[in-house]
């Protein structure tokens, strides 16, 4: 009856660094929780560190409230719980989380580097003109291992090996943080890799962004240094006779110019496959040449513990076609636009040097496109071949790219030569979203493509040219990216960095981390800095997880008070606008305004929650102070921005007949908002019940709209709605609201007013036009919810799935009754709610409506 055991929203996670961490379950075969009974103990099937005894209550996720933990401290639990009858489940299968080295103290290891990257802190030269470092260690095991952990982080990427095996498949290590004040490092069992006697640490060291060097020959966003590369490991083993032993980066170990010759962040990556060291990091190899490591002085107090789901390939696409360009330059076409790694595999003699173009787009002549409005440029990856089989992609940066030109490929080689290894962070794919319209499955698609292209270390707005955290989009489209992905504890992550880029007075810079301090809006704007306060808001309601709010609760005053220092009568004027609109006569302050009010009355809800009830008074009623503000100073605007946002509020607009008006436009596909309007747009209309204007524009194909993208081409949602026929990027997901209408829209999976964490359903799909089916679902923190509906002229059947533990009201489509079909039938257990509308518990239910 209890399943899916998971710590901080991991499942068995270690190095976590929460000594009371939250502990979730779901429950299986009972509709409903009663009580629960949760046992902790330091072995598998002990309660030493913990009897929560017999708790009445329905939580299903409550905090470790057991013996105080300490570094490496793990923890086997299970849960059991009584269900509506009074009766007692079994035990779970139990789970399990391990702690990391919670002080800088539990650090005897060293970061280290090749003496050649060794210089002063913030110099992007050092290093010039050095290929990148391979460090090894040598260390010698007493006997067998029962357990051990490689604790490792590194700057900027690093790849950790035992014995010439990597010791993960997580990629593009450490995640983006302030390298300055955090480093993530990442806690492996390597158990299985080590031996009795003889065995090698390797650490391959890039620059990533942390490094950016400047150059002339290819595209840089920015330069700058936060840090050479270096890194840091720490192998701590038990052996079988109960003894233990610890081996660490050192002054011991030993450096060497490793293939990769170079690699830049934005520009590309060149790796000559002659000059790989054979086994350099097995035991036992020949490392005469080697040199001594330098000891970098830094110390350990910046290491701190990822927390989320890391970077990982999680899909490969092999070419689809090898085309060829005008001038006979050979193009490989994966079939989609991606994010990730272009990956050879050839058989070839030495010597022959690749040039590896990728770009989203081709040219008239076949050749890939490249500019700085897309991509940038020029990006390219330089691989020289060694004798025979060999298999080759960059291994400390990333590019986007649809295709590939390959210059100074022999004209034999085809398609199967390489594959697309897409990238993301690895946060649990949970959506589905499908329908009887191919285009909307399609526009469905792009959408997704682009959140994947766009979900690294932090949400980035694009593969390519940017590669950084812009935050408008994380909390604008944090329902399209959550119905899709599990990402509770990756948001909290993202917030962790968040909440390090806030200055001294409060502000919140547009992205996050801040690797470069951009100028006016680009650095101050209320939709983008309100992520610090909205991120906290929406984990609480879609995870019902307090914890974010509780941690970052002061953050969020501060950076309201900063919003409020800013504002003149109640009005903020900084900021970029409603990005990207195609109507430039919305004034800057209407969306910055806007955003100002979203942070400050989301402040008062959680300061309600918190109960902090002085609080939540103050920001209402600073709220409302702004929404007067808001009314004075726009009362007349006219354009679609502003009776969108007037909407939104709930004042009422000076236009009585301004939600018509909106209704036609769209219907038409007169759409003149951009990026940070549009979620507005939809929720509008959707609350107002307008949703056949929303269907019209969602089944149009002309301009603007999802439908002319997919028309012309677009495999992933582009910048501009303009998609493939224009120069800008193509794989960007900040237009993607439409995601959410689908869901809780046309597949009516949504929350009941008043719910958190999906313990409420509120299922209400709407039935527009000629749709004649949906199916949407996704994972709750109850387990999964789904909704599939279709019609006919003469019946319409509606099934819903109602997780254990939640509960849901179900309401028919109101056009049906327009069609006839009001002849409605319930399923037994459904309690009548009003015309059309029932209240169920968990299980399944089949509702009909027909003629």
């Amino acid at each position: 009856m209890v399943t899916n055991l998971r710590t901080c929203d991991l499942t068995d996670p270690l190095g976590i660094e929460l000594t009371r961490p939250p502990l979730t379950w779901q429950l299986a075969g009972a509709p409903t929780q009663t009580g629960y009974h949760v046992r902790a103990g330091s072995s598998p099937g002990a309660a030493d560190l913990w009897d929560s005894g017999e708790v009445d209550s329905a939580d299903q996720r409550v905090t470790y409230d057991g013996h105080p933990l300490t570094s490496r401290a793990t923890v086997h639990w299970r849960v059991r719980v009584r269900d509506g009858d009074g009766n007692w489940s079994g035990w779970s299968d139990e789970a399990r989380f391990e702690l990391g080295l919670l002080k800088a103290a539990d650090w005897s290891a060293e970061w280290i580097t090749h003496p050649d990257w060794h210089g002063a802190d913030g110099d992007p030269r050092v290093g010039e003109g050095c290929p990148l470092p391979l460090l090894a260690g040598e260390l010698t095991l007493a006997g067998p291992v029962v357990a051990a952990r490689l604790y490792v982080a590194g700057l900027g990427v690093y790849v950790a090996s035992v014995n010439g095996a990597p010791v993960t498949d997580a990629v593009l290590e450490p995640p983006y943080t302030d390298f300055g004040r955090r480093v993530a490092y990442a806690v492996h069992d390597v158990t299985e890799l080590l031996r009795p006697g003889a065995n090698t640490l390797g650490l391959a060291l890039g620059p990533g962004i942390a490094h950016v060097a400047p150059h002339q020959d290819r595209y840089m966003k920015f330069y700058g240094s936060k840090a050479s590369p270096r890194a840091i490991a720490q192998l701590e083993v038990r052996y079988a006779d109960g003894t233990s032993g610890r081996f660490t980066t050192g002054a011991d170990w030993l450096a060497t110019h490793g293939p990769t010759t170079r690699s830049h962040w934005y520009g590309g990556e060149d790796h000559d496959a002659r000059l790989e060291p054979p086994g350099w990091d097995a035991p036992g190899a020949d490392r005469s040449g080697w040199r001594p490591v330098t000891v970098r002085p830094e110390g350990t107090g910046m290491l701190r513990s990822r927390a989320c789901p890391p970077i990982r390939i999680t899909e490969e696409l092999p070419a689809t076609a090898r085309l060829v360009a005008a001038d006979g330059t050979p193009v490989f076409d994966v079939g989609a636009v991606v994010a990730g790694w272009p990956e050879l595999d050839l058989d070839l003699p030495a010597g022959r040097t690749l040039r590896l173009v990728p770009g989203d787009q081709l040219d008239a002549y076949g050749r890939v496109v490249q500019s700085k409005p897309t991509t940038g440029a020029p990006v390219f990856n330089v691989y020289t071949t060694k004798d025979g089989p060999q298999t080759w992609h960059p291994s400390f940066r990333y590019d986007g790219f649809r295709y590939v030109e390959a210059q100074g490929l022999p004209e034999h080689v085809g398609a199967e030569a390489l594959t697309a290894l897409v990238l993301r962070a690895d946060n649990e794919h949970i959506g589905t979203f499908e329908t009887s319209d191919p285009l909307l499955d399609d526009i469905h698609t792009i959408i997704d493509r682009a959140v994947r292209g766009n979900m690294y270390s932090v949400m980035t707005d694009c593969p390519h040219r940017e590669k950084l955290g812009w935050l408008e989009q994380v909390h604008l489209l944090f329902d399209v990216v959550a119905y899709n992905y599990d990402v509770a504890a990756y948001s909290r992550e993202l917030l962790v960095t968040i909440a390090e880029s806030q200055t001294g007075d409060g502000l919140v810079p547009d992205i996050a981390p801040e690797y470069l301090v951009f100028d006016g809006g680009f650095r101050d704007d209320p939709n983008w800095g309100g992520a610090l306060v909205r991120l906290p808001w929406q984990l609480y309601r879609h995870y019902g997880d307090t914890t974010a709010l509780e941690t970052h609760y002061d953050a969020m005053r501060r950076y309201v008070g900063y919003l409020t220092s800013r504002a003149e009568d109640g009005i903020t004027s900084q900021g970029l606008g409603d990005w990207l609109a195609p109507d430039s006569s919305t004034p800057v302050a209407l969306p910055s305004t806007w955003g100002y009010w979203r942070a400050a009355a989301t402040l008062a809800r959680a300061a309600t929650v918190l109960g902090r009830d002085d609080d939540a008074k103050r920001y209402t009623a600073l709220a409302e102070d702004v929404v007067a503000a808001f009314a004075r100073r726009f009362a007349g605007c006219r354009t679609q921005a502003a009776r969108i946002l007037t909407l939104d509020m709930g004042l009422t607009p000076d236009e009585p007949d301004a939600l018509d008006r909106l209704a036609g436009a769209v219907r038409a596909g007169e759409i003149t908002v951009g990026e940070v309007v549009l979620p507005a747009l939809f929720r509008v209309l959707a609350r107002a019940g307008r949703h056949d204007a929303l269907w019209a524009w969602a089944t149009s194909t002309t301009h603007p709209g999802y439908g002319y993208q997919v028309r012309h081409g677009a495999t992933a949602l582009t910048e501009a709605w303009d998609g493939p026929t224009s120069g800008l990027s193509q794989n960007h997901y900040m237009l993607g609201a439409i995601d959410s209408w689908f869901y809780r829209g046309l597949g009516g999976l949504g929350q009941a007013p008043g719910s958190n964490g999906f313990r409420r359903l509120l299922v209400a799909p709407a039935a527009p036009g000629d749709l004649e089916s949906v199916r949407a679902s996704t994972a709750t923190p109850y387990g999964r919810a789904g909704v599939s509906w279709r019609r006919s002229d003469t019946e319409f059947t509606l099934e819903v799935e109602v997780p254990p533990g939640s509960s849901a009201e179900v309401r028919l489509p109101d056009s049906l009754s327009g069609q006839g079909l009001d002849r409605h039938t319930a399923p037994a257990g459904a309690v009548a709610a009003g015309a059309g509308a029932w209240d169920v518990p968990a299980g399944r239910w089949t509702f009909e409506a027909r003629r």
